[in-house]
């Protein structure tokens, strides 16, 4: 095939060969043209594809497809350019917290500076402003790791952007491909279904029923009928009936396309200009973390000027230098208050867990998702392929002589007819038999093809519709019904409950026949003749209810069942069909919107039984669903004893429930609604706006509700749930954009382990929390009553005035740098306990940090600061626990110690808390080493503090000294005690809990 595209605008001339080099210029000039110089909606379908240099029944070949996409480029709107690294990494720094930091960095460069120009002749001082420089350098470590975890949450992000990437249905190389939607390009062949976003703006090459939904570029509220034939003048782009546009959906029917223009190139591209990037909106927790910190440091204000008023009306402040330590004090408290690394770890922690999730099938689109996952009380399930395996196979074919089994599982064309008894079947029965699978194959549009391995076998479209298609070839049905051409359709719709072809009957002067399936009661209901030993024969009551029964029958026996029916019509051509509407040129304007002519008298030739078995992991995870207070519903538009069959097998019902229909929640008012939701798990029959009234219903009464859903109709029903759950196999692009999360292998389990990472991933950001929130308050209350009480413990000379903090802003510093980073992310990642699917779902409106974890902070808190203090006072003279032993050091010595000692004790303390916090309740000793992850986090915080207090350098920049061994025996000893005070408190708690 020549590559060339022809410029539309020359489609009347005769075509000229343009040199090689003019061929890639030319084609862009092509595009260009069809959306600007020429209007396709009034150009011949065949005359667009020439020009697009494309064969409408191939397709273009993956050769020139890619060819094209490096040309013309990916089909994607413009977004605005991404955030340079340096630019993210000057963002860090964005903090009120970090402009602490720097007023301090100043604060202390100025007293250095005082102290120098002050300094007797002589005197030593420091020759570098050390806290000045840690705090920099410190700063600059917390913005390099904060960009790193960014960066990585980022990655998990965009991993999760591609995983849930749209697709589209093709024609390429002659066959219908699925491909990401950013590679279609001008001249595809769209192949367009009912649920379908349209990818690219293109010219429709054919339509059956297919009506669109245009609100989002036209603002149409009513979907707008398609049809391929040419306008004869120039319409409003509302009006352009044979015309598709990027990002609008499909509603009913199918058609093909001919991709005109993709990108930038097509009518929302033209009125998009740039995508503005808007800032994603703070999730419930993050908005809880801003507001705990706020009070945080709402709290260490006024905890600072209440100690600095104290301060200055008890001893006044006498000297510059009184004022600036005055000022550090302040600045220590407000170091020591807020976790700096607190953001980047929870928004980490919620990454992992969300690629933990997309490993195990469940891909949540969103990170704040997994909040609500955690809260899930109600999962609203389809029946097929959710709970079932979505293994369609028609075991049993009953025509009006007799009833059949097809031997054979799955979607393998293998097996044979046998009768129920085991007798030969007779051939009447076959002849019947064959005539239902005929029809059932022809009004069809699923499509059975051999898979890339010997063996094995891909379908293509509706699972149900397969099965009918498979059984036709186990019985060679196909080749019997071949010379039947499909001439027109009018497709299957939830609301329909049925579908219908007109097909050219190429042996018999290509006379038309109507071929039908359907829901059998709704099929039933259109016929008025039946075929009975090769003869057709008025329908009886007799033979109408002898039907319904055996749809009973077959639905206590789990059977999905689908009527098949069909109509000679006598006539080759559609005009001559009775009842049919032309226009005054005889035309038919769009025979999928006459069905009530092409669907009357028909002929019912029988029904199939169609089993889909129940999942066998599914009983298990209804269980488990039920033992974690969730409640599992099913939903099926299946016959109502098929529904309540499987949802006693599932244990979603007793064995004795009953469905309920969607007639009956239609009769219902809204308080009876109510009443009934809160009883009924099971709903049949049911069409997709009584799901949506289901999940607001649940939703009423306080329930957090998972809603899935596969169907373009489901998408106001899962889009409303809290927990919208779209079939990532059978589900369509418009319901995927609408959920929150895709399963990706569309199993009910998969669910029901999502909401368990989702509760094992809340527990671990409580976890953190706890751990973090009681480390910082620790380190004020430090900070605190080390200044409170200075004269108590010795911290403070006598000799002095003004004020001693007991640590020094760069130690606080430092801790937090130790604490904020290894250990808290190891504890994002922290196993599940054994208790997570063993309690009820948390409601939304409790807080994260609730009342007992506000008692567990305050509690630590205190045992903290009290350990740290109590250690540095035994190595200060004039204290409460003194060593004699350092009364012959002086003052000032004696307080490098003292802070080493504390600041030690306070790093370890930290350490054994982040042991403690794993549990509310459960002992800290209950798999102790169940996380690596932490230990290795706590051996590598051990060995940088080591380095702070062993290498002479740090000693300088840190204010700290070598300690002796005895030293090392009552920092472990004393930070010990915060793990021990946290057992005997969760002993307390759990006898309270008991009672």
């Amino acid at each position: 095939m020549d590559d060339r595209i022809i410029d539309p605008s020359a489609l009347s001339r005769e075509p000229h060969v343009e040199p090689e080099d003019a061929k890639e210029t030319q084609e862009v000039k092509a595009q260009q043209a069809l959306l600007n110089d020429v209007d396709p909606s009034l150009t011949d379908a065949d005359q667009v594809a020439q020009a697009l240099n494309v064969d409408p029944r191939t397709g273009l070949s993956s050769d020139e497809a890619k060819r094209r996409l490096d040309k013309f480029g990916p089909n994607e709107l413009a977004s605005a350019p991404p955030v340079p690294k340096w630019k993210k990494f000057l963002q860090q720094f964005q903090d009120p917290l970090v402009y602490l930091l720097l007023a301090a960095t100043a604060i202390s460069l100025v007293a250095w500076i005082i102290e120098k120009v002050n300094a007797a002749p002589g005197a030593e001082g420091e020759a570098l402003p050390f806290d000045s420089i840690v705090i920099v350098l410190i700063l600059i470590v917390n913005a390099i790791l904060g960009y790193m975890q960014e960066a990585k949450a980022e990655e998990a992000v965009n991993a999760l952007s591609e995983m849930t990437a749209p697709t589209s249905n093709v024609l390429r190389n002659g066959r219908v491909e699925r491909i990401n939607t950013t590679d279609i390009v001008p001249g595809d062949i769209l192949v367009l279904g009912e649920g379908d976003t349209v990818p690219a703006d293109g010219r429709l090459l054919a339509a059956a029923s297919l009506r669109i939904a245009e609100a989002s570029l036209t603002g149409e509220s009513v979907p707008v009928g398609k049809k391929p034939a040419t306008l004869d003048s120039a319409k409003a782009l509302g009006d352009r009936a044979n015309m598709v546009f990027n990002g609008t959906s499909v509603t009913q029917g199918t058609g093909r396309a001919i991709v005109t223009g993709t990108g930038m190139n097509t009518q929302v591209g033209k009125i998009a200009d740039l995508l503005q990037s808007t800032e994603d909106e703070a999730t419930p927790l993050q908005k809880e973390m801003n507001h705990v910190s706020k009070i945080l440091g709402i709290a260490v204000c006024i905890i600072a000027v209440v100690v600095l008023l104290a301060l200055a009306v008890l001893e006044g402040f006498h000297s510059v230098h009184d004022v600036i330590d005055s000022l550090l004090l302040a600045v220590s408290l407000a170091v020591a208050a807020v976790p700096e690394g607190l953001a980047a770890i929870l928004t980490v922690v919620l990454a992992l867990g969300v690629q933990r999730m997309a490993a195990h099938h469940a891909i949540v689109k969103k990170l704040h998702s997994v909040e609500t996952l955690g809260s899930a009380s109600v999962i609203c399930s389809d029946k097929t392929g959710t709970l079932t395996r979505n293994e369609m196979t028609v075991e049993r074919v009953v025509v009006p002589s007799g009833e059949v089994e097809l031997t054979g599982t799955g979607y393998a064309p293998e097996g044979d007819m046998v009768s129920i008894d085991g007798s030969a079947v007779p051939e009447n029965v076959v002849n019947e038999v064959l005539a239902t699978l005929g029809a059932g194959t022809l009004a069809n549009d699923g499509e059975l093809r051999a898979g890339e391995k010997p063996g094995t076998w891909e379908i293509v479209g509706d699972p149900t519709e397969v099965s009918l298609v498979v059984a036709a070839r186990k019985t060679h049905a196909d080749k019997k019904f071949a010379h039947f051409d499909r001439v027109a359709e009018i497709p299957f719709t939830s609301e329909r409950k049925r579908m219908s072809v007109i097909t050219r009957n190429a042996t018999d002067a290509g006379k038309l026949t109507v071929f039908a399936k359907g829901a059998p009661d709704v099929l039933l209901s259109y016929c008025d003749r039946i075929y009975v030993n090769g003869a057709i024969r008025k329908l009886t009551e007799g033979d109408r209810q002898d039907i319904l029964d055996t749809v009973e029958r077959l639905s206590r026996e789990a059977y999905r069942t689908l009527g098949e029916a069909f109509r000679p019509l006598e006539t080759d051509s559609l005009a001559q069909i009775p009842g049919i509407r032309t226009n005054s040129a005889g035309e038919i304007s769009d025979i999928s919107e006459q069905a009530e002519a092409i669907e009357a008298h028909l002929v019912w030739c029988g029904m199939v039984g169609i089993i889909d078995p129940p999942r066998t992991e599914v009983r298990d995870a209804v269980a488990e669903a039920h033992r974690a207070g969730i409640r599992t519903v099913m939903i099926t538009g299946d016959h109502p004893l098929t529904a309540a069959r499987i949802a006693s097998d599932l244990g979603i019902i007793a064995k004795d429930g009953k469905a309920l229909t969607g007639d009956e929640l239609d009769a219902m008012d809204e308080a009876q609604l109510d009443k009934a939701t809160s009883e009924v798990s099971v709903y049949a029959r049911v069409a997709p706006e009584h799901k949506l009234k289901i999940v607001e219903s649940l939703q009423r009464q306080g329930n957090i509700a998972a809603m899935t859903g596969d169907g373009v109709n489901d998408a106001p029903a899962v889009k409303s749930a809290d927990i919208g759950v779209a079939m990532g196999i059978t589900g369509t692009e418009v319901t995927k954009q609408s959920a929150k999360m895709i399963l990706a292998d569309d199993n009910f389990s998969t669910i029901v382990a999502a909401v368990r990472e989702g509760r094992g991933i809340f527990d671990n950001i409580r976890k953190f929390l706890r751990y973090l929130l009681s480390s910082n308050v620790g380190e004020v209350f430090t900070v605190f009553f080390g200044v409170v009480f200075a004269g108590w413990l010795g911290i403070k000379n006598p000799e002095s005035v003004g004020v001693t903090v007991p640590l020094l802003a760069t130690q606080l510093l430092w801790i937090n740098l130790l604490t904020d980073a290894a250990p808290a992310l190891a504890m994002g990642v922290d196993p599940m306990t054994e208790d997570v699917m063993n309690r009820k779902p948390r409601k939304l409106t409790d807080r994260v940090i609730d009342g007992a974890m506000w008692g567990d902070i305050v509690y630590i808190g205190i045992i903290m600061a009290a350990v740290t203090l109590i250690g540095m006072d035994m190595h200060l003279t004039g204290g409460l626990f003194t060593d004699r032993s350092v009364d012959a050091m002086g003052h000032d010595a004696q307080m490098v110690e003292a802070r080493t000692m504390g600041f030690t004790i306070l790093v370890f303390a930290q350490l054994f808390n982040a042991i403690a916090s794993r549990s509310h309740l459960q002992s800290a000793f209950v798999g102790l080493f169940s996380n690596k992850w932490l230990w290795g986090a706590i051996g590598l915080s051990i060995v940088l503090q080591l380095l702070v207090i062993y290498v002479p350098f740090l000693n300088t920049a840190f204010g700290t000294t070598p300690l002796p061994p005895m030293a090392w025996l009552e920092c472990i000893g004393l930070a010990f005690f915060v793990l021990v005070a946290s057992e005997i408190r969760k002993i307390f708690l759990r006898m309270r809990a008991k009672k």
